[in-house]
């Protein structure tokens, strides 16, 4: 299972181990943004496989950002340890958000899956030599501005922000908030305070910052982190009063600190008319998409009720109400239980109740996270046959519990196979995977005669069916 940790200041250095030569670009995939805005993302960090794996509690939803590989990282490893930790939790592995280059790759990992692409999210992309020049027709305003700019300050100069210029950078922002515009938008003012705490880093090794001065007055500031041939640009802020200033630093700060990279990310608009309208004005080279996959299980899109199977002997269907006094004798009965892998009375988090275990199965198949069937017997339950574990690949696990009356007579064998089928031609996985304990020979002989082995470990033999 992977272990993650909030993200703070002092992960900073672990985190660009893997950033520093990231070729996603986009802006999530660096420090900046992670230390930012965690108000809003609440960050944690694991690795696994050679990668660094990002989760995310943004609302009520937990996402994942794609894996970041180090020199040696297996990303198909890490997707799996991210499925193997959402499955573990019951949850969807929501992937996002995803670069273009690694949209072709979940699109072939999950057969369903639901993909947004929000314009809103997306990163504005400029080649670095364009606003390092500002050349071409297109320019012409930025030029004039930064000459009016000039012109009205005759001895303003760009230069570097170390940690000496704290002084500087304090009286900075109070006169930027005395021309702040926004102070009544919660969202811009907590982006305005993550500014603050993050210009106290000018001069660390992870960001790049500097600022435009009048004199000893600093009137603009930015700051960048660079990953891989992107130059992230997280803050940008001049003092309104001083008309020109912001493509004055624009190219000052580009000339400065772009040298080494091709491209410049000015992050997105965040849905702020006046900021998209500024940043298309510098026209990006691209707006690069941020995609979000949503996987989905085959239960969503193809089973809206649990069906009614019949064998030569036996029915499998929905539990009704009627079954709670046998199937909670099934369910608490430990002798026979010890070989069924999971603690249902652990599972309920809670007291035992007359319908707890009834209500968990139908709360399961509400959320299409698993398919209790009644294994009945002339009407009568007599065990349950249950498909869970869908790992949004393709495949899910099978398991099967007859009551101990009603052992050796080959109906587990029965239903197992009954469901299986079902599971591979109606709700169209490619595999059902089993397992048991080594030392339950009885339930190993009963897979094996409608399974294929797949292989062993300490604990368990394990076997698949396919189509």
């Amino acid at each position: 299972m992977l272990s993650f940790q909030p993200i703070t200041q002092k992960d900073r250095t672990k985190l660009r181990r893997y950033y520093q030569s990231c070729s996603y670009g986009l802006c999530e995939y660096s420090v900046g943004v992670k230390i930012m805005y965690r108000y809003a993302m609440h960050p944690e960090w694991a690795e696994a496989a050679g990668c660094l794996i990002i989760r995310n509690h943004i609302k009520d939803r937990i996402v994942y950002d794609y894996p970041v590989p180090g020199p040696d990282g297996d990303e198909d490893a890490a997707l799996s340890a991210i499925e193997e930790c959402c499955m573990e939790a019951g949850v969807p592995p929501i992937i996002s958000v995803v670069p273009a280059e690694k949209a072709p790759v979940l699109l072939q990992r999950y057969p369903y899956v639901r993909v947004s692409d929000v314009r809103t999210w997306r990163d504005y992309f400029y080649y670095t030599e364009d606003l390092q020049y500002f050349t071409g027709r297109r320019y012409a305003g930025q030029r004039n501005h930064i000459k009016k700019f000039f012109k009205a300050c005759p001895d303003a100069a760009f230069r570097v922000l170390t940690g000496e210029d704290a002084p500087a950078i304090e009286q900075f922002w109070t006169d930027y908030e005395q021309e702040f515009t926004k102070a009544d938008n919660p969202s811009a003012a907590a982006e305005l305070k993550s500014s603050k705490h993050m210009l106290r880093m000018a001069g660390k090794p992870w960001f790049r910052c500097g600022g435009m001065f009048d004199g000893q007055k600093l009137i603009a500031l930015a700051l960048a982190e660079k990953c891989g041939e992107t130059l992230v640009i997280h803050i940008e802020k001049a003092l309104y009063s001083y008309q020109g200033v912001y493509p004055a630093m624009v190219q000052a700060f580009a000339q400065e600190f772009g040298k080494d990279v091709k491209y410049l990310n000015r992050e997105d608009d965040a849905a702020d008319r006046g900021l998209r309208t500024s940043k298309l004005q510098y026209g990006p080279a691209f707006l690069a998409p941020k995609y979000c996959f949503e996987p989905q299980n085959e239960l969503l899109s193809h089973v809206r009720e649990i069906p009614e199977l019949t064998t030569e002997r036996l029915t499998l269907s929905a539990l009704k109400e009627e079954d709670i006094p046998a199937y909670n004798a099934l369910v608490l009965d430990g002798e026979r239980n010890r070989w069924w892998g999971y603690d249902d009375v652990a599972g309920l988090g809670g007291p035992v109740e007359q319908d707890s275990f009834y209500k968990v199965a139908q709360t399961d198949f509400q959320n299409r996270t698993a398919v209790n069937f009644a294994v009945r017997l002339s009407g009568k339950l007599i065990g349950e046959a249950v498909l869970y574990r869908f790992n949004y690949r393709g495949d899910a696990e099978l398991g099967c519990r007859i009551a101990p009356e009603y052992a050796g007579n080959g109906y587990g064998t029965e239903a197992f196979s009954a469901v299986a089928d079902w599971a591979l031609y109606k709700v169209h996985l490619t595999r059902v995977l089993a397992k048991c304990y080594h030392e339950n020979e009885a339930s190993r002989k009963m897979l094996t005669s409608c399974m294929r082995p797949s292989g062993q470990d300490d604990t368990f033999f394990y076997f698949t069916k396919e189509v």
